[in-house]
């Protein structure tokens, strides 16, 4: 009893403290508001984390689905591509993306957040959160959009070349694609939707990735000259699906947390289950197809078709009901493995099939907003898609940012990859290739004793 009560007593003393405190920070909002925008920070910066750890996700992932001697390589981008984006949106990025400005992009507070001073930000002054707070949850899509390429170019990159690449695409690419959408650009003003980034993030990173395959060709001996496919399986799928595991957990962080509240807790519960319901219908349907057109259910299919499904629902997730987020993670599952079969026949070499993952479905995604739209189905007035009688008003301004985003993108990124192949170059050597990466770029073995064990 006695501990009970020294329990209630401090319980008690302790909102005691918080509300005189907060009282004497925002005295002409009361205690009530002042907690609210508390609680609202704490839920930005945990599923801002989420998105972070997702990073690791996609290190297992990339690692798990290339050759034990290009580890180190893959691991170390991965690793260092956050840390270029993170200085890259933090310097002009936010800015870019966020501030006041045209229909193109932000022109206030463009350098260094503003130095925390959340002025010239109208298009995001709806949260309510402090701008640090708001800063860093959108820093993890950004560093998130620039690892999407890791993976599509595994195997062959120059590792200089691509932490070059990863710094303009946080300059030049992202930023300016998400202004046109998030950041009250010329999208935005047409009425196109995406709630947590199908097109801001998958597609730009997944549009980015294929200029760069395009330009660096396929890794040694991935096709037959008959055009038939060498399969090069991945080293560690043990890996692969820890990593497939921790990314469908930190997409919890990355579709609720774009509420940047905790207010309609009816909401956030909904796009958590729309988010869950797709990435699961995706599995199915991902270990069928596999099952059907490759005669057994392929292990990193099924890991596909779960981000497959998770990206196809990241625009729609709030707009959407669950029985339409079931029908959506089907049709994912299928165009995945579908996709990574046809970008095979057209000798497009994509190790971890980062590009029908992320570009495919970041498009299906996307579409799917004008087509399965329910207005206002957690207070949002998006208008109804086209299976809900809302006609093709919405379907319309969604292939318009699909179309928009995919040409810029692309343009952007091929020039990018053209100047740094003119220049630098972009692929290592044949023989570098062969002993792998590990050795070539970082002189390190991800597994040095077993290397020597199968030497000797």
């Amino acid at each position: 009893m006695q501990k009970k009560n020294l329990f209630l007593i401090l319980f008690y003393l302790l909102i005691f403290v918080t509300n005189v405190t907060f009282s004497e920070e925002l005295p002409t909002e009361g205690v009530s508001t002042s907690l609210t925008v508390v609680i609202d920070t704490v839920w930005v910066l945990l599923t801002g984390l989420l998105v972070f750890f997702m990073n690791t996700g996609f290190a297992m992932v990339e690692s798990g689905l290339i050759r034990a001697k290009n580890t180190v390589n893959v691991l170390a981008k991965n690793f260092i591509v956050f840390a270029i984006t993170s200085l890259a949106y933090w310097f002009i990025g936010w800015g870019l993306m966020f501030g006041d400005g045209n229909g193109f992009t932000g022109l206030t507070g463009l350098f260094f957040v503003n130095n925390g001073i959340d002025e010239g930000y109208s298009a995001i002054s709806w949260a309510r959160v402090p701008l640090w707070a708001k800063f860093f949850f959108q820093l993890t899509f950004a560093g998130t959009a620039a690892t999407i390429v890791s993976g599509a170019v595994a195997e062959r990159i120059k590792f200089l070349s691509f932490l070059i690449f990863s710094l303009l695409l946080g300059i030049l690419i992202y930023p300016i694609v998400g202004h046109w959408i998030w950041g009250g650009g010329w999208l935005a003003k047409i009425g196109m939707f995406d709630f947590a980034g199908s097109t801001v993030v998958h597609s730009v990173g997944g549009w980015s990735a294929l200029a760069g395959v395009l330009l660096l060709g396929p890794r040694n001996g991935k096709y037959k000259k008959n055009g038939g496919v060498n399969p090069i399986p991945g080293h560690n799928l043990s890996l692969a699906t820890l990593g497939g595991f921790i990314l469908w957990f930190g997409w919890f962080g990355f579709n609720p947390g774009s509420t940047m509240a905790v207010g309609d807790g009816k909401a956030i519960a909904h796009i958590f289950v729309t988010t869950n319901i797709s990435a699961v219908m995706a599995i199915i349907s991902s270990t069928i197809t596999s099952w059907i057109l490759q005669k057994k259910p392929d292990l990193t299919m099924i890991i596909n078709g779960a981000l497959a499904g998770l990206v196809a629902i990241t625009a729609p997730c709030a707009y959407v009901t669950v029985n339409a987020s079931a029908i959506i993670g089907m049709a994912a599952g299928i165009l995945v493995v579908i996709s990574v079969i046809t970008f095979d026949r057209l000798m497009i070499d994509d190790p971890v099939g980062a590009l029908s993952v992320h570009l495919i479905n970041g498009i299906f995604g996307t579409l799917s907003v004008g087509l399965f739209a329910k207005d206002g189905i957690t207070g949002i007035a998006t208008g109804n898609g086209l299976f809900y009688g809302g006609g093709l008003k919405l379907l319309i301004a969604q292939l318009t940012g699909i179309f928009a985003v995919g040409l810029y993108s692309f343009l952007i990124a091929m020039l990018i990859w053209f100047i740094l192949k003119a220049s630098i170059g972009i692929r290592v050597n044949k023989e570098e290739e062969v002993l792998g990466l590990d050795i070539g770029e970082h002189g390190q073995e991800a597994y040095p004793d077993f290397q020597s064990f199968i030497t000797k």
